[in-house]
């Protein structure tokens, strides 16, 4: 069953056609996304009927993220500093008084984005001289470049190291890492692993990147991660923050990159309670088939008038369903803290 809130958008009564129009994914499409990714694509979209909300990330997805992020990095009248930056700065005793005397880190933030969020957390560890390296990890090869140029700029003095990777189809290779250097003066080095953005709460198989994380950390490693708090089904149907800018401008991306004309298709927000997400789909008002036949790729799919894809969507957490999801990918929530509206949670994780 899937909730609608027709004040997100005027859902227009659909009438099937025989005609379908044909369209192919533009160039810059098969430029962004290499041959194992556009198959990942096609595959979601036939199985399920989604282009997962990680692809969106790439090309120029990447500079939609950093524009969205930084509306709300930027301190406002009535918002003092990010969320995550504050909880980043609440968690830093417990993770601080974690480490043994001497000890130093690896940094190894996955998902990395512009790297703003963890600037002030990451300074005040190298104040204490505690950060061996930083590693940037990333499926965006553009938000990696970005995350570089904006990381050398705050911490010249920090080895700096960046590789692609898809959380979700991988764990986080041991080879990007050393933690027993020659040349480093700590004993041992444990791994602090960083997911923020709310990021776990859009992931489609949240379990699975749970696991992928419990297999790349060993024992005193630690993983911090942010999601809202709350139910997803209890959604106003008022459209806010990512579900719109971001949704909105992927919504626009989507019909430029794949041909969809605009008369042919509308945005719709809604609830989807099989995943209990709150999601953002492109509704088809028109038969269409999508053509992905290019070199070794001969592929298309057809989409019936009505038929919707899902390209955005976020769940929210409680607690207790936090407690349950790491337990069972074999990771154990052992600290959290909220912001003061009880919106959302930082928690940490060890095997």
């Amino acid at each position: 069953m899937v909730r609608l809130f027709t004040t997100n958008s005027q859902i227009n009564v659909l009438k099937s056609t025989s005609v379908s129009r044909k369209t192919q994914p533009s160039s810059d499409f098969y430029k962004i996304f290499c041959d194992t990714e556009v198959l990942r694509i096609i595959q979601a979209i036939e199985s399920s009927r989604e282009i997962p909300l990680k692809y969106f990330y790439k090309g120029r997805g990447s500079k939609i993220w950093d524009n969205f992020y930084l509306k709300y990095i930027i301190p406002k009248w009535y918002r003092s500093s990010n969320v995550e930056v504050e909880l980043l700065q609440e968690i830093f005793g417990y993770i601080n008084h974690h480490l043994e005397a001497g000890q130093k880190i690896n940094i190894i933030d996955v998902g990395v984005g512009n790297v703003y969020p963890v600037k002030n957390f990451i300074t005040r560890f190298n104040r204490l001289d505690k950060i061996e390296k930083y590693l940037a990890l990333d499926i965006s090869e553009e938000l990696l470049k970005l995350s570089r140029a904006n990381f050398q700029k705050w911490f010249p003095t920090i080895e700096f190291n960046s590789n692609v990777l898809d959380i979700e189809h991988s764990c986080i290779p041991s080879k990007l890492f050393d933690k027993n250097p020659a040349n480093s003066s700590s004993s041992h080095i444990n791994n602090v692993i960083l997911h923020l953005g709310v990021t776990i709460g859009n992931h489609r198989d949240r379990m699975g990147v749970w696991k992928n994380f419990r297999n790349s950390m060993e024992k005193n490693d630690l993983l911090i991660f942010t999601n809202e708090l709350g139910s997803s089904s209890s959604w106003d149907g008022k459209v806010r923050g990512g579900c719109d800018y971001h949704a909105g401008q992927i919504y626009q991306w989507i019909k430029d990159n794949l041909g969809i004309i605009d008369e042919d298709c509308q945005l719709v927000r809604k609830y989807d309670s099989e995943k209990d997400s709150v999601v953002a789909n492109i509704q088809f008002r028109q038969n269409y088939t999508l053509d992905f036949s290019l070199g070794e790729i001969g592929k298309t799919i057809e989409i019936s008038a009505g038929e919707e894809i899902t390209i955005w969507r976020h769940h929210k957490h409680q607690i207790s369903e936090l407690i349950q999801e790491t337990q069972q990918s074999g990771l154990k929530l052992v600290h959290y803290v909220t912001n003061k509206y009880s919106s959302h949670v930082m928690g940490v994780c060890q095997i």
